[in-house]
């Protein structure tokens, strides 16, 4: 079962919260509320949505305040910020756009616009988190690479010395234990190279969970 989009408000107007939450739980939208920018940043430490409806002016911490800290922040920076005003003019709007908001919308605000409006910017916010995936993943497969790469070349040279100093005692009487020993070298070094050779052909990287909240590349064993 498919998650419903989420949606924050920001509204200290209690009638005008409480209306757009009712059209937009209508709308099978999943919906929080807060009063004002310190309370939306409480909200979004357990729900991050696709989408922030925020009014312009409120108490406290206004739109425009919290849209800078929300785009400042990398784990919120893609959620769609539409800004509710009645402010108009150009000067307003390139304020807006400087701190980071993705839309304005009027008031008194129309319902059908206001629904294309979030209709939008959750397309935009689904497209940008995957263009995100795309390049975390480019980047993984980038690193995978070089350091398969640089741990490579050392450990050939590594088990080419061991090789030649075997070569150079096969004549002489030394303990198994010796012997068992350069096995174990030998054993750990290509188990050591396999993983880099797994590293340099990663193509599709797949993280798995290796312990609280930290994750490790899945790589075969």
């Amino acid at each position: 079962m498919n998650e419903k989009p989420k949606i924050l408000i920001v509204e200290d107007e209690p009638d005008t919260a409480y209306i757009l939450g009712l059209l937009l739980k209508k709308n099978n939208f999943d919906i929080k509320i807060a009063q004002n920018g310190n309370e939306a940043l409480e909200v979004l430490k357990e729900f991050v949505p696709q989408v922030i409806l925020a009014d312009w002016n409120m108490p406290v911490m206004n739109g425009i305040e919290l849209c800078e800290k929300v785009k400042e922040n990398e784990k919120y920076r893609l959620i769609y910020y539409i800004i509710l005003t009645a402010r108009s003019t150009l000067q307003d709007r390139v304020k807006g756009l400087d701190v980071g908001a993705d839309d304005f919308l009027l008031k008194p605000i129309e319902n059908q616009e206001l629904l294309a409006r979030i209709r939008t910017g959750m397309r935009i916010h689904n497209l940008q988190n995957e263009l995100h995936k795309i390049a975390h993943s480019k980047a993984l497969i980038e690193m995978a690479t070089t350091i398969g790469h640089k741990i490579n070349n050392p450990l050939s040279s590594l088990l080419l010395s061991i090789e030649n100093i075997k070569n150079e005692l096969k004549d002489k009487n030394f303990e198994k234990e010796f012997i068992d020993d350069f096995k174990i070298m030998t054993e750990s070094i290509k188990k050591i190279q396999s993983l880099a050779n797994d590293l340099k052909h990663l193509e599709q990287p797949e993280l798995i969970e290796y312990s609280d909240k930290k994750n490790m590349l899945n790589l075969r064993d």
